[in-house]
């Protein structure tokens, strides 16, 4: 085999492939059967070379993590020494602190395991909040979080003009910002009082919307209830068009709807999870920050 490898599962092929061209590693697929019982066992190539990366991205996370772990324990047993995750989506980083006692932190829980497996964690956008850092969160030799905001606002300029970020809520403020500093557009911070999970309730920053073009930009969107009621007050207050952008499109089987019957006109999307809202690709950005750190120890 050659200096590195790059380990994928099926359901990411195309994405895997792509970037072990850019990256120069030789993917390889690694092979899964699933039993009658739900268990499933992994087949990985039989000789690896000391360097390799694991490819995975956790949407839908509880089996895939099981995955991670046995791939990684079987790629250490196979003689490679460092060890890579490249996850573009990150699961269970939003819980990182107990509101009530008793109550778990995945954070830290998920931090832990993923860094008694790997050496180093590439991933885009992941959801931290009191948390500042990702090594905080993950503490690897190197954890490196790269950001989806800025290609998101370089779309949003090409689909509108001189088009109005919007953050739907408090923790959305570090990407609006982002995107909007580095592509000199307006941006606001609306509030959000959360009282379940698909109940929220949206005001508005005190900003003249009449007549702009308004693009709902945020790190995920899973039910779409936050965006739906910011789009619909959006609309109210006289937006011409609000448009949805978001890095992990965590989408359930009726947020799209809810967000369309809402008025939203286009829903653009990464393609840190495969999704049919994908507009833009993060493969590049990625290939970027692991060619940057592929010789450091």
């Amino acid at each position: 085999m050659g200096n590195s490898a790059l380990l994928y599962f099926k359901a990411e092929e195309q994405f895997a492939q792509d970037l072990a061209k850019l990256i120069g590693s030789t993917a390889y697929l690694i092979m899964r059967h699933d039993f009658p019982d739900g268990e499933f066992k992994l087949q990985l190539p039989p000789a690896l070379p000391l360097r390799a990366v694991i490819f995975h991205t956790l949407d839908h996370p509880n089996e895939k993590l099981i995955e991670l772990l046995f791939a990684a324990r079987a790629a250490r047993q196979l003689g490679v020494m460092h060890l890579t995750l490249i996850a573009p989506y990150l699961a269970y980083m939003r819980q990182d602190i107990a509101f009530v006692p008793g109550e778990v932190v995945s954070q830290k829980i998920i931090g832990d395991l993923l860094a008694s497996l790997f050496d180093a964690v590439i991933t885009v956008d992941p959801h931290l909040h009191r948390v500042s850092k990702l090594e905080e969160a993950i503490p690897v030799r190197r954890a490196i979080t790269l950001s989806a905001a800025p290609l998101l606002g370089e779309l949003a300029i090409s689909r509108r003009a001189n088009p109005f970020l919007i953050g739907p809520d408090g923790e959305s403020e570090q990407w609006v910002a982002q995107a909007a500093l580095k592509h000199h557009l307006d941006y606001a911070v609306a509030h959000k009082l959360r009282y379940g999970d698909r109940q929220v309730e949206i005001t508005l920053p005190s900003v003249n919307f009449f007549g702009r073009s308004v693009v709902l930009l945020d790190d995920i969107a899973s039910s779409g209830n936050t965006l739906a009621a910011a789009t619909r007050l959006l609309l109210t207050a006289g937006a011409k068009t609000v448009d949805v952008a978001v890095t992990h499109a965590l989408f359930d089987s009726n947020a799209l709807d809810l967000i369309k019957a809402a008025g939203v006109s286009e829903i653009w999307s990464t393609d840190c999870i495969s999704h049919a809202s994908n507009a833009v690709s993060v493969l590049p950005l990625i290939a970027e920050a692991f060619l940057g750190t592929s010789n450091c120890p």
